[in-house]
């Protein structure tokens, strides 16, 4: 097993980051409709190739005229055409003349202000206008969204439900995006078995496959899950074998250095190339990063909550360097502690806490009493992490705290 010349003391969460995302390149890039391409990364920009709107456009259902003939109200106008949206009046608008109009119908040449129904009573052939339209009113202007040629979507967007609306209005059917990172999962232990099997006395349900399966889709990931490999060394070559073909490899437990954990010894002598091992926070101390063979690694530890604590550190900023996207560089958001927190040790923390708002509205966050990192039911209720520095003194009740949020309902 090589070591890739990496170090066995612990080094930061921030060497850890940067040291596994110069491991990363970016994948490829493929052609999708832009129906299928919500939550994709666009590797292009997207130009539009459309003027919207095309035309001077109504905002409004109501008569187009000219101010000049309603500089005065009451005022009777003659009704010369009628223009529904699709379709167009095609002349030139005369003195004295009206034509009614409807939302997102063009707007007839002369015409220079829509006077909405509520403001006319009709008669027969003519309508009177009843309050006094400024120029311009209810008049979408050509180009008003954005116009031909106009850069609307940066490379690196990871594309949302509105991203993929606006490009099909800028008549883009196809868009040219990174291809989604295949994510080998691979849990390891006699330990653990899956959900549903039987359970030896000495054995516990695995979560870890299933919870790293859901955050690599979450995050724009393909999971491919492999069976859970035994503590044996031949067994769990040969699963991993099953990660050939793989942008990024996952393991779950085999990462600290008991005598039981195998997957430095029994990949080392398969491919395994180590950068670092232990990384100084808390929880996820033994955290592995590498490639095995020439697929990078990451090997994560076996207890759950670890393991998606790192997923949310380390794999998250991995699929995104995949995908193209850009290194956020923004700083975490910060809350207002709501208890007192002792001094902190060596190690970076990441406590679990729940958050809510103060009397002022301010966003406070309330770590729990117990930090037990077995304890996957306090994760899954917390609404975020408070990050404690190494080293960091006693907090006080009100002081700010870095934090990160955990999903899109958290309180920031």
């Amino acid at each position: 097993m090589s070591d890739g010349g990496g170090k066995q003391g612990m080094i930061s969460v921030d060497e850890a980051t940067r040291r596994l995302l110069a491991l990363i390149r970016p994948l490829g890039a493929e052609q999708v409709a832009v129906s299928e391409a919500a939550g994709r990364v666009l590797a292009e920009d997207v130009v539009a190739r459309r003027t919207q709107p095309p035309f001077p456009a109504s905002a409004m259902d109501g008569y187009a005229a000219r101010s000049v003939d309603v500089k005065s109200v009451p005022a009777t106008l003659k009704i010369v055409g009628n223009v529904p949206a699709g379709q167009a009046y095609g002349k030139a608008l005369g003195p004295g003349e009206a034509v009614r109009i409807f939302t997102g119908a063009p707007v007839p040449d002369g015409a220079d202000c829509i006077v909405i129904q509520e403001d006319t009573e009709r008669r027969d052939d003519d309508v009177i206008v009843k309050e006094i339209p400024k120029p311009g009113r209810h008049i979408r202007s050509a180009g008003l969204d954005f116009r031909d040629g106009d850069a609307m979507l940066k490379t690196g967007t990871r594309l949302t439900p509105r991203d993929v609306g606006l490009a099909a209005a800028m008549n883009r059917p196809w868009l040219l995006v990174h291809r989604r990172p295949r994510v080998a999962i691979l849990p390891t232990g006699d330990e653990v078995v899956l959900p549903g099997d039987p359970i030896g006395p000495n054995q516990i349900v695995s979560s870890n496959g299933i919870a790293l399966a859901a955050f690599v889709a979450g995050e724009g990931g393909v999971p491919v899950q492999l069976p859970i490999a035994p503590d044996d060394s031949d067994a769990l070559r040969a699963i991993a074998d099953g990660a050939s073909g793989a942008d990024l490899l996952l393991t779950s437990g085999g990462a600290s250095v008991g005598e039981h954990d195998l997957v430095r010894s029994a990949l080392g002598a398969d491919g395994l190339s180590l950068d670092f091992w232990t990384v100084a926070m808390r929880p996820g101390k033994p955290l592995m990063v590498g490639k095995y063979r020439a697929t990078p690694m990451i090997g994560l530890p076996g207890n759950p909550v670890s393991a998606l604590v790192c997923a949310l550190l380390f794999v998250k900023p991995a699929l995104e360097k995949l995908q193209g996207r850009a290194a956020a560089g923004a700083a975490n958001p910060k809350a207002r502690l709501a208890k007192d927190l002792p001094a902190n040790d060596r190690r970076q923390d990441y406590l679990r806490a729940k958050l809510t708002r103060g009397a002022d509205g301010v966003a406070e966050a309330t770590p729990f009493d117990k930090q037990d990192s077995s304890m996957m039911s306090l994760l899954a209720r917390a609404d975020c992490l408070v990050v404690r520095p190494p080293h960091a003194p006693p907090a006080k009740k009100g002081e700010w705290v870095e934090i990160v949020p955990l999903g899109v309902d958290a309180v920031v």
